[in-house]
């Protein structure tokens, strides 16, 4: 069993979570595990629990709410713990596994003693992943609200300026900035946030914008707290407005840092880590079968000392797969001591890692980890299973989430595993998601709209939340008048300005490019033709190939998520790729031919 301090109080098993009701034994248990370890005056307990006006019989009412509290273990089936009656007052022992808290300070101060910024960095998001919402808000305790809170609230706080240190400090500008927008807004008055925003949006090449935040920031401190922006602060606009560089990854390398110099120095920048802490996936909707499935058995692999178990999650590109393991890997922390990695497959140009390359990596960030403590890999973006079998074979972690646009029978066939192939959202689902992302009042007001929006995406997760970010930007504009506007050029609407990447036409791109050309060449006829369902005969005319070699191309498709279905039904090609194929396809194939039966056996 596991306590959680870090958001309302509950204990939980790993799979089932019990929040406590507010009660005086709560207020008791949260003081106890606040100084875990530590003996707690009876004095200070009853001032706790009853404030600074205690009632005459609070010693003896005391006692009784410790038996109670003791009641509370037995009927969640806390056996591993348990309240001390010691001289002077009580107290409960706990460690990293038992205690949240203790598992979060465990935590930064292994990061504090790493030797590598990127190593650091992973830590203390690893730690900070423990916090899950408003403090004790089920704890009611005006004493432990005054003093307790604001206090671990500042712990928080300061770790979370150290990971966007090391984010700037790193390059990873961009995944900073999604953080820091939220976390300004929120502590509007913590200035050491606002200035990593600025730091951030200058070093992504957003001039003016560095400077219109300085300008909010001084704004507010003048209008609310009557005071001028820090030095720093002050220092930074000013090296903003003459465009001075803010000096290097090298330069600004912490003492602490046990690297050395010669590692740093050099026209080489570090580039962007491919091994992380898995993030978290805001909104997450659906999916509820594959996550049910998923967190069961990732959960018992995390609690046992079998083999290890691979989970596959498979589908088109845009489909939701990396969301799918990120949301997954979060709801099963617990039983991942060793932490929950995140690897990149391929580098950022689309080019495969080499699965030595990847090895080395991994075994580098699960260096220093405890003996047996189980970690879990969410394997991103796999490109075949050539890739990652010397990485499941060499057995690094507990167990392995693999994503791919490819389906990998032959992994499947000769290391085991679970398979989860996703399709598009139905229609519940995507209605669902844009009410998580847009919010309740703006998609009620339209409920028809907001549907007619989720079928002109194709129920398509990526085109859904890239369409539901453009809506976020225009508050102004109805739901309705977006259907119409994205039913003009979906394509080339479906992508957000501010982030190129961010665009179905550049997925499905990059997803063309990983395929063999002519297997490319195949798809785009196939999808110009007018036909809702495919079977290989209707291929046969363009492919220019008899029926058993279209079939053959139909399913290499399928398993590159091209296509839909399959034997023994028919083929369908998605409505966004079918847009693909007829208006933006990579080649002008109206001019080009499928060459001979010889070429076309080697599709």
């Amino acid at each position: 069993m596991r306590f959680r301090i870090l958001g309302p109080l509950s204990i939980t098993d790993g799979s089932d979570t019990a929040v406590l009701q507010p009660s005086k034994p709560t207020v008791l248990l949260a003081v106890l595990l606040l100084h875990a370890n530590s003996v707690v005056s009876a004095e200070y307990l009853q001032r706790a629990i009853w404030g600074e006006e205690q009632p005459v019989t609070a010693r003896a009412a005391l006692q009784t709410c410790v038996l109670r509290l003791r009641q509370l273990f037995t009927r969640h089936g806390v056996i591993e713990t348990s309240v001390e009656a010691v001289p002077g007052g009580y107290r409960i022992t706990a460690g990293p596994r038992a205690l949240d808290l203790i598992g979060f300070r465990d935590g930064v101060a292994r990061a504090e003693s790493s030797r590598t910024p990127e190593t650091e960095l992973r830590l203390l998001k690893d730690a900070l992943s423990l916090w899950e919402g408003p403090l004790l808000a089920n704890v009611r305790s005006d004493v432990l609200h005054r003093d307790e809170v604001p206090r671990l609230e500042e712990e928080r706080l300061r770790t979370l300026e150290r990971v966007y240190h090391l984010q700037l400090r790193l390059g990873h500008c961009g995944e900073a900035l999604v953080e820091l927008w939220g976390v300004t807004r929120k502590h509007p008055g913590h200035e050491r946030f606002r200035e990593q925003l600025i730091e951030a949006l200058y070093r992504s090449g957003r001039q003016a914008e560095a400077l219109a935040e300085y300008r909010r920031v001084k704004e507010y401190l003048h209008d609310e707290l009557g005071v001028d922006p820090s030095p720093a602060l002050q220092r930074l606009e000013l090296a903003v407005l003459r465009g001075e560089d803010l000096g290097t990854a090298a330069e600004a390398r912490p003492k602490s840092w046990a690297l050395a110099p010669e590692q740093w120095t050099g026209a080489a920048q570090p580039g962007p880590s491919l091994v992380v802490p898995v993030p978290g996936v805001p909104s997450f909707t659906g999916r509820t079968a594959e996550v049910t499935a998923m967190v069961a058995r990732l959960t018992a692999a995390g609690n046992s000392d079998g083999e290890p178990v691979t989970v596959l999650v498979s589908g088109a590109p845009g489909i939701g797969k990396s969301a799918l393991a990120h949301h997954v890997a979060h709801l099963v922390r617990d039983s991942f001591p060793a932490g929950r990695l995140l690897v990149r497959m391929v580098h950022p140009d689309g080019v495969p890692r080499s699965s030595s390359a990847v090895a080395e990596d991994v075994a580098a960030a699960l260096r220093g980890r405890r003996p047996g403590d189980p970690a879990l890999l969410v394997l991103d973006d796999v490109v075949d299973a050539d890739q990652v079998r010397p990485l499941l074979s060499a057995r690094l972690g507990g167990a392995a989430i693999v994503t791919s646009r490819m389906g990998l029978a032959s992994l499947i066939a000769t290391h085991g595993g679970w398979v989860h192939r996703l399709s598009t959202f139905d229609d519940e689902d995507a209605y669902r998601l844009l009410l998580a992302v847009l919010g309740a009042e703006r998609v009620e007001a339209e409920p028809e709209a907001a549907r007619r929006l989720a079928a002109a995406c194709g129920h398509y997760p990526l085109a859904l939340r890239i369409m539901a970010a453009r809506l976020l930007t225009r508050p102004g504009l109805r739901l309705a008048d977006g259907v119409d506007w994205l039913a003009e050029d979906p394509l080339a609407r479906l992508s957000l300005a501010d982030s190129p990447r961010m665009s179905v036409a550049h997925v499905l791109r990059g997803a063309f490019a990983r395929i063999d050309p002519r297997l490319a060449e195949a798809f785009v006829r196939i999808g110009r033709l007018p036909l809702n369902a495919l079977r290989a005969q209707d291929c046969e005319p363009v492919l220019q190939m008899a029926a058993p070699e279209a079939e053959s191309v139909l399913e290499r498709l399928a398993d590159a998520g091209f296509l839909e279905e399959g034997p023994p039904g028919p083929y369908r090609v998605h409505d966004l790729l079918r847009v693909y194929a007829r208006g933006h396809a990579p080649n002008d194939l109206d001019r080009t031919e499928l060459r001979t039966a010889d070429r076309t056996e080697k599709v």
